[in-house]
């Protein structure tokens, strides 16, 4: 597998892969040490998502809990957004704000590498205040998980990044899976992103992008994380479970996008941030898994897709 990695890379950038079957985990790092974290960007929607279906399942919210009724909300179009229609990118809220602020951020990240995400929860329902959703047709949206999330952690009285602790990494044993506020809130041995030809990207760091984009953690919390959706020992694995469909071919549970690929049925979710790119990948019926993180902005996705293909046991 460490072979396949380097092909991957040519040596340019870390990268680091698990396969995860009924008979344990193989994890492979290159490039760097294998404690060494990564932002999974929106592999952390995946992360929500499961925390939606543990929240349904607590009685703490029903898919018809409106925004407003946690979040304050409940004076604007948005407030009146359910948590189902979030949970499944049907909230008709766009991908960010269409305001003039992150575009500009936007193009900053271009041009010079900044993080685009550096919000505290206040500023993300000023943000939200100025929006009106549209029609409520599949749309995949950042804001929306965004707001999701913290409205979950509203509800169970308490922060995102506690929540993700409390229902997520303690009991799974997650030692480095954590959301930094930050840049000062990187843990040593967290790695520096780039693009693809090299240039440096500032980490994504930022209070609101939690839900949807701000989990870091390294390959052996990842291989440990998708050991436990396989097994069911993770909160809220419903999420898992498609729902409705969402693009051309896929369908969608709580964030997780199930598809078919060589025969498989696959549960994935994958990630991309300024300098990063994740992937996730379930065949739910032989029980393996498999994660892919890099530290560039190359995507890993056909990486992941081939180690599932190879790691699934044969009859």
């Amino acid at each position: 597998m460490a072979e396949r990695l380097r092909a991957l890379t040519g040596g340019r950038f870390p990268v680091a892969a698990a396969v995860v079957g009924p008979g344990g985990a193989t994890t492979a790092s290159v490039g760097a040490a294998p404690g060494a974290d990564y932002e999974i960007g929106s592999v952390s929607k995946g992360v929500t998502g499961l925390l939606y279906a543990d929240a349904l399942a607590r009685g703490e919210v029903t898919a018809g809990t409106a925004l407003g009724e946690l979040l304050p909300l409940a004076d604007v179009p948005a407030g009146g957004v359910t948590l189902g229609a979030l949970a499944t990118h049907r909230s008709g809220l766009p991908r960010v704000p269409a305001s003039a602020e992150p575009w500009r951020r936007t193009f900053a990240l271009w041009r010079h590498g900044t993080n685009p995400y550096g919000e505290d929860v206040a500023a993300l329902l000023d943000q939200a205040r100025a929006v009106r959703p549209g029609s409520p047709k599949p749309r995949y949206s950042n804001l929306g998980f965004e707001l999701l999330g913290h409205a979950l952690a509203a509800a169970a009285g308490t922060s995102y990044e506690e929540l993700v602790s409390a229902r997520v990494g303690t009991p799974l044993g997650l030692d480095r899976f954590y959301l930094p506020a930050g840049p000062g809130g990187l843990r040593p041995g967290a790695l520096a992103g780039t693009t693809r030809r090299g240039r440096p990207r500032e980490p994504w760091t930022g209070e609101a992008l939690g839900p949807a984009g701000g989990i870091r953690a390294d390959i052996g919390s990842m291989a440990r994380f998708t050991a436990a959706l396989l097994d069911g020992s993770a909160p809220g694995t419903a999420a898992l479970d498609p729902v409705v469909p969402f693009t051309a071919g896929t369908r969608i549970g709580a964030a997780w996008i199930t598809l078919r690929v060589r025969n498989l049925t696959v549960t994935m979710h994958n990630g991309g941030t300024g300098g990063f790119r994740s992937w996730l990948g379930l065949d739910r019926e032989s029980g393996t898994g498999v994660v892919v993180l890099a530290a560039a902005s190359v995507s890993v996705d056909r990486a992941g897709f081939a180690l599932l293909t190879d790691g699934r046991p044969r009859s």
